[in-house]
This record gives C-alpha cells, structure tokens and sequence, in this order.
C-alpha cells in the first residue's frame, strides 16, 4: 500500500507515469496523459492520506507496486 505523500511529491511522481500539469479547471485541478483526464486534489498544508492516494492511483491505472517503485 502506498504511503502518505505531499502534494509537490505527488505531482513530482504523477509526472513521472507521463502525467502533464497540473492544470486548473472547475474546483480541482487536475493532470492529463493523452485523453485521461485525472483530477488530483488541491494544494493544503497536510500530505495526502493513504486513501485518498489509493485511489487516485485506482483512477490512474497505476498499481501501488509500480508507484512504490518509482
């Protein structure tokens, strides 16, 4: 299971997996790779839970084994 992370480590990592952005629409920002459009949540002082991290990854099509790798 992936870990708590902060927001600056999560688009570090996103970017990584071929994510563009972030970019700012609506009420959320959010991060594209070719047509997908993922929506991350905005920048706040406390890192991003476990949960909340799962499944943004769930969205993503990343599996914790690949996050946990980079």
């Amino acid at each position: 299971m992936p870990r708590s992370i902060s927001w600056p480590n999560l688009v570090k990592k996103l970017r990584l997996f071929g994510f563009l952005g972030p970019h700012s629409g609506g009420k959320h920002l959010f991060m594209t790779k070719g047509d997908f459009v993922l929506h991350i949540p905005n920048p706040h002082r406390n890192d991003i839970s476990q949960h909340l991290l799962s499944e943004i990854l769930r969205q993503a099509g990343i599996s914790s084994r690949d996050w946990n790798e980079k």
